[in-house]
């Protein structure tokens, strides 16, 4: 075999082993590069300590394409807040434990201090990760609410002020997928 041979043949051998290597890899990269959606929230305890005392005064759901999200409307400046997945949501003050459907539990315990009357919980029927949304109660300053979740998902907590109207929101997206 002559130079040209040899390099000819190691060059085709070496196109060979990408063009063999290339879909792995590529495949390989794909799969794991990006989260679903975009999302990369966790599934661990949030929470702030703000310290004001607003008004709660609704809560409501609505469904997005890669979220599921619960809003607690409050009349004043945002609370402070603690939102966690538990194994057994409780009642404020009793300790008695609040049946939810779902695989998983969400306590949110919002630092509003003071409501007219118990809200109406949102009907989640048919949302993607949403199963089940229940009033805890109210004690000691804090109202808690239950939220029953498909699975233990990823989930993000935030609070939005409006100065233009003296209204906040108390935010919780849980994702449909990890």
């Amino acid at each position: 075999m002559n130079r040209t041979t040899v390099r000819r043949s190691a060059a085709a051998l070496a196109l060979g082993l990408a063009a063999a290597t290339a879909p792995a890899a590529v495949g390989a990269s794909s799969a794991s590069a990006a989260p679903y959606c975009g999302i990369t929230w966790g599934s661990l305890a949030k929470s702030s300590s703000v310290s004001t005392s607003p008004a709660l005064t609704g809560i409501r759901a609505g469904r997005h394409a890669c979220f599921d999200r619960l809003v607690i409307d409050h009349r004043g400046r945002a609370s402070g807040y603690d939102v966690r997945y538990v194994s057994q949501v409780v009642q404020d003050g009793s300790g008695f434990p609040v049946p939810l459907a779902g695989g998983a539990k969400l306590q949110i315990v919002d630092r509003a201090t003071r409501y007219s009357a118990p809200p109406a919980m949102p009907n989640v029927t048919g949302f993607s990760t949403f199963r089940q949304v229940k009033w805890a109660g109210f004690f000691e300053g804090q109202s808690t609410v239950g939220l029953g979740v498909r699975a233990r998902l990823p989930f993000r907590v935030f609070t939005l002020n409006d100065t233009a109207t003296g209204t906040s929101r108390l935010v919780i997206d849980v994702a449909h997928a990890w």
